[in-house]
């Protein structure tokens, strides 16, 4: 049998925390339904709908006024079409960085008329929630309601450590709590469309890894919101390759893990960000041989190749000999934190961050 969970409160200005299951509390459709029809649920199935808890429901509804209208003292509460789509807006602006206080007027002032039921002045809501004009302080609403932030926001934040982190990188993190994927690769993809490869995986991405890995880390749990993150990554820096111009490169370069290495994402964000500067490239997962790695270099005839590694274990340079690179006339680099710069070869360079990676190879194969 189910047993119902429930989590503490989010203080204001904090962030969301996992989503509990509710799936013990009833989902009866409501006998007195509104006059219009229009069927209404419970917390329990609106907390599902929208990967929330439904603690977390009831403190939006006492803080922010965003609870089911027309909501009378002994009977269930129920939501109607209405109410729910306030509480989509909240959780839009909520995924895209705003703070709670500022996605609640958000919520309100885009969404469908305001419930009948709001906070008093007696209770806890805070003062900067008196009224529900469009302004928020860490973005503004344009006339569409589409969401805009200012980067020096602070918005806090609970499930996650990110301390200094923008709104783009807290909300990218709020959906990877909630395990939404589909949110978080349209957050990421949206953020390399304006701001570029570089700079989505140094402010957005990286602080959101490093905090899901140090989350890991403390509490033992979250496997699963790792690796979505990396699955979510990967999907979205392979659309910005997907739909990147045509190269101008004649010869390619050639992107590979050094055999045995499992960690890609790093060279998958490479290639990305060489695709969005018209450098054509062959990008090869983690599953290719070391014969195979030489054979597509000899066929290839490459500009230029990059071996990546994350481990020291993998990282030897043994690899190098292995593959035909002299041979191609290729320039040999190699990238990831597992490589040692005084054992290299002469001939190979070992490349820093993504974005000196990414002007150092457009140098070398475009000039």
């Amino acid at each position: 049998m189910s047993r119902v969970t429930t989590q503490p409160e989010p203080a204001e200005g904090q962030e969301l925390a996992i989503p509990a299951d509710d799936s013990g509390a009833t989902e009866d459709s409501d006998a007195s339904a509104a006059a219009t029809g229009q069927p209404r649920l419970t917390v329990a199935a609106v907390a599902r709908r929208l990967g929330v808890a439904p603690a977390t429901l009831r403190t939006w509804d006492r803080r922010y006024g965003l609870g089911p209208s027309g909501h009378t003292t002994g009977r269930h509460r129920r939501y109607g079409p209405d109410d729910i789509a306030r509480l989509e807006q909240m959780q839009r602006a909520l995924l895209r960085g705003a703070s709670p206080a500022e996605a609640a007027r958000y919520a309100r002032t885009a969404a469908a008329p305001l419930p009948q039921r709001f906070p008093a002045e007696s209770e806890d809501a805070p003062a900067d929630e008196v009224g529900d004009g469009a302004l928020m302080s860490s973005g503004v609403l344009d006339d569409e309601h589409e969401i805009k932030f200012d980067r020096a926001a602070n918005t806090g934040g609970r499930g996650l450590r990110l301390s200094g982190a923008g709104p783009r990188a807290r909300g990218l993190g709020r959906a990877a709590l909630a395990l939404d994927s589909w949110s978080a690769q349209r957050l990421l993809i949206e953020s390399m469309g304006s701001d570029g490869v570089v700079r989505t995986w140094d402010e957005m991405l990286c602080p959101v890894l490093r905090a899901v890995a140090e989350r890991r880390q403390r509490s033992g749990a979250g496997v699963e919101v790792q690796q979505l993150l990396v699955d979510c990554a990967s999907t979205a820096l392979r659309s910005v390759i997907a739909t990147a111009p045509a190269p101008v490169n004649p010869r390619p370069v050639v992107l590979a893990p050094v055999p045995g290495e499992a960690q890609e994402l790093e060279l998958i964000a490479l290639a990305a960000a060489l695709a969005a500067n018209r450098v054509g490239h062959r990008l090869f997962g983690a599953a290719l041989p070391r014969e195979g790695l030489a054979s597509a270099v000899r066929r290839l005839a490459p500009a230029a190749v990059v071996l990546w590694s994350d481990q020291p274990h993998y990282a030897s340079p043994r690899v190098l000999g292995d593959i035909p690179i002299t041979r191609q006339r290729a320039r040999a680099f190699v990238a990831g934190a597992g490589w040692t710069p005084e054992a290299l070869p002469a001939h190979v360079e070992l490349l820093g961050s993504l974005e000196g990676a990414v002007d150092r190879v457009v140098e070398t194969v475009v000039g």
